[in-house]
């Protein structure tokens, strides 16, 4: 049976949004400064046309584009689908672009829906493509050559950040809930990152033709075999790898992502920002993969789409949205006013060290603070869980950017069994956490592989305790006995009230990830243990 064109897929991601958009009221959204209008005022367009384009091999890729109607010559935005979407996922926001003197190109990548090809995970054929897509926008419409840009969402924004690596016709990308490290998306802290990972496995066994090469990636992931070979292959398709040919093109790079990105988490994004060389903008907000731009895509007031039209305006159009004098680093924290930083080193705050104390017997709980002290340990059961997780992905993080309300647990419901917790002192001024918080743990009598999940809660008085941000970490050894873990909490920007507790609680499952506990195995956290927290 032929594959539809003619509407929205119908697949996870797609569900998730229609739910949030019948369920939901949209957030008040922040008013651009006036400059940002300087656009002129609506145009005239030549109304969708669907077309067929030929990518590299001669696979067709399905399209659709819409243009001024007015003779002349247009700046160009090329918009490859997300994962699992088709070519009409960005109808809205084209029409808009259009409107305002673009033309707009949106794409079906190869091996989804009714576009021909495997899939190719942003590889080199998906590379191949894109500029294969541009040369049919400058032979068949009104696209001035030198002004051509590409973005989108997710799959969609990977593809255009790669791109413009190896076109240097692109020269303004605009990535929403992308990645710019897919080694790290798939195994940071070498811990495989399982509904992540199975979510897109989905996806394109329902929508999409997955072909031996990703059918025989995934297949690998889930087993956790071939490793070095599937890194590899995330490697050539991380535009990490490419931050150089990036760099001596220039384009302009506006990377916008969420804190609780259960699928592309932000950690990767801070270095690559850092050492991208030409403009660059980098947005940080509240919510999960793909979230925050939601109701952009069904054509409602959006701030990251907001700032999408300001970038490409600026940097295609020759508006003055007067972005580029902005500081280049917005973020909007769990529970504070939009902020805005030069660098992400100004955005981060100062370390604070809290030391992981020892273990009361009368509470089942140990001090957060001070200086780490020695001659203490915890036992923790490797394959028995507690109520302290990461929740589901996309939708746990995803409801808390609606409601403004975090994941949230009784911690006296953690078992201490099972778990171990350590409490701050309860100070008087609020604690305010920006940037990366970074985990010691000292390790003793472990097995050669295994791994912990550490999570950061705000505790009140009464025993609630939201979830401001944690990680797995995994070892791989060859050998049982004493190790230590040095790893990284996911960004955040979080304010602990007056008077409440920065609590750290440390298990060793969650249904986020894979693990590598064994049956029967045991993790002790001992003495000497902290967690170093970013102030400001």
């Amino acid at each position: 049976m032929a594959k539809r064109r003619t509407s929205l897929p119908v697949c996870l991601l797609s569900v998730l949004a229609a739910a949030v958009l019948t369920a939901a009221t949209p957030a008040p959204v922040t008013a651009a400064p006036a400059a940002a209008t300087a656009q002129t005022a609506a145009v005239a367009t030549t109304g969708f046309r669907f077309v067929d384009i030929t990518g590299a091999g001669g696979v067709v890729l399905k399209a659709n584009v819409i243009a001024p109607s007015a003779a002349g010559r247009y700046p160009a935005i090329v918009f490859p689908a997300s994962w699992g979407l088709n070519d009409l996922e960005y109808i809205a926001q084209a029409k808009a672009f259009a409107g305002r003197g673009y033309v707009v190109v949106s794409y079906t990548p190869r091996g989804w829906w009714a576009s021909g090809g495997e899939i190719d995970t942003a590889g080199p054929k998906d590379m191949a493509d894109l500029s294969a897509v541009i040369d049919w926008t400058i032979a068949n419409t009104a696209a001035d050559p030198a002004r051509i840009g590409a973005g989108g969402i997710s799959y969609g924004a990977g593809i255009s950040l790669l791109g413009s690596a190896f076109d240097r016709r692109i020269r303004a990308v605009v990535a929403m809930s992308g990645w710019t490290d897919l080694v790290y998306s798939l195994y940071g802290d070498q811990t495989r990152h399982q509904q992540s990972a199975g979510l897109l496995q989905l996806a394109a066994a329902l929508l999409g033709n997955a072909g031996p090469d990703l059918t025989g990636k995934l297949d690998d992931f889930n087993a956790n075999r071939n490793v070095a070979q599937i890194m590899e292959w995330a490697g050539v398709r991380s535009a990490a790898t490419y931050l150089n040919a990036i760099n001596a093109s220039r384009p302009a790079v506006l990377i916008a992502n969420s804190w609780g990105d259960s699928i592309f988490p932000p950690n990767q994004l801070a270095d690559f920002y850092g050492r991208l060389a030409g403009p660059k903008r980098l947005e940080l907000r509240p919510g999960d993969h793909a979230i925050a731009e939601l109701t952009g895509v069904a054509g409602l007031p959006n701030d990251v789409w907001t700032s999408a039209s300001r970038w490409f305006d600026q940097y295609l159009a020759g508006v003055a949205t007067g972005i580029d004098q902005e500081p280049g680093v917005l973020v909007k924290p769990h529970n504070a006013a939009t902020e805005s930083y030069s660098a992400w080193s100004s955005f981060s705050g100062s370390p604070r060290r809290y030391g992981l104390g020892q273990i009361r017997w009368w509470d089942g709980t140990g001090l957060l603070g001070g200086n780490p002290s020695p001659g203490w340990s915890k036992t923790l059961p490797g394959d028995l869980n507690t109520t302290a997780d990461g929740g589901v992905v996309l939708l746990t993080n995803g409801a808390a950017a609606l409601t403004g309300i975090l994941p949230q647990i009784w911690l006296p419901s953690v078992d201490r069994l099972r778990a171990g917790v350590w409490a701050s002192d309860r100070p008087s001024t609020a604690a305010r956490i920006r940037g990366i918080p970074r985990v010691h743990l000292n390790l003793t009598g472990t097995a050669a592989q295994g791994t912990v999940v550490v999570y950061l809660y705000d505790l009140d008085s009464l025993g609630n305790a939201k979830l401001i941000t944690h990680a797995p970490a995994t070892w791989l050894g060859t050998a049982t006995g004493s190790r230590s873990l040095d790893f990284s909490l996911s960004a955040t920007a979080y304010d602990v009230p007056a008077g409440h507790s920065l609590t750290l609680v440390v298990d060793t499952t969650d249904p986020l990830y894979y693990d590598a506990n064994t049956l029967g195995s045991t993790a002790t956290v001992a003495g000497g243990s902290y967690v170093d927290v970013p102030l400001r």
